[in-house]
């Protein structure tokens, strides 16, 4: 199966859930257009308490549907946006990619992919246990956030559901992901 957006979100204040859209404009260097998260410095909350200059390395959250498919399994009800990702994907092992890998999306869009995201308390409040649900352990013990990655905007466009996703990996050695 091809890689492929199955649905495009985002929301003018700081909501956990995003509505769902049509399409979706991706602005280079600042992220989805009309989204709260947007800009060049950091939008999150916590990370502007820090500092508030930092660059932006969470302009754009992906969060893969088959995710979705594993909480439905468990008893979970997530629907896409849910989570506060702008953009959901199918046939893309989002999670395995390295930083640095870049993202085709439909005509022009460009995003390369920066980091995990680090899932909050706030989950809960969608459904209690979803937090520890979208985190695991692997064979070693080390914990495996599966709440989706984070990016920026390489080159602009508009993004809709059914868009296929190229994928494009850095030059090797390929660095893992870390929360951003």
């Amino acid at each position: 199966m091809s890689a492929l957006v199955t649905a495009v979100s985002r929301s003018a204040t700081h909501t956990m859930a995003k509505e769902n859209e049509e399409s979706i404009l991706l602005i280079r260097g600042i992220g989805v257009e009309g989204d709260a998260h947007a800009g060049e410095t950091v939008k999150h909350r916590s990370r502007v308490a820090q500092d508030p200059h930092q660059p932006n390395l969470r302009q754009v959250h992906l969060i893969h549907a088959e995710l979705h498919d594993e909480l439905a399994a468990a008893g979970f009800h997530v629907a896409a946006g849910q989570m506060g990702e702008n953009i959901t994907t199918r046939g893309l092992d989002l999670l395995g990619l390295p930083k640095g890998a870049r993202l085709s999306i439909g005509g022009t869009a460009v995003v390369e992919i920066a980091g995990l995201r680090n899932p909050c308390a706030q989950l809960d409040g969608i459904q209690q246990g979803l937090m520890a649900a979208v985190l695991g352990r692997d064979e070693e013990g080390n914990l495996i956030r599966k709440a989706g990655v984070m990016g920026i905007v390489l080159s602009g466009g508009e993004v809709r559901p059914g868009d296929a996703i190229k994928v494009e990996l850095p030059p090797a050695p390929h660095t893992p992901l870390r929360p951003v």
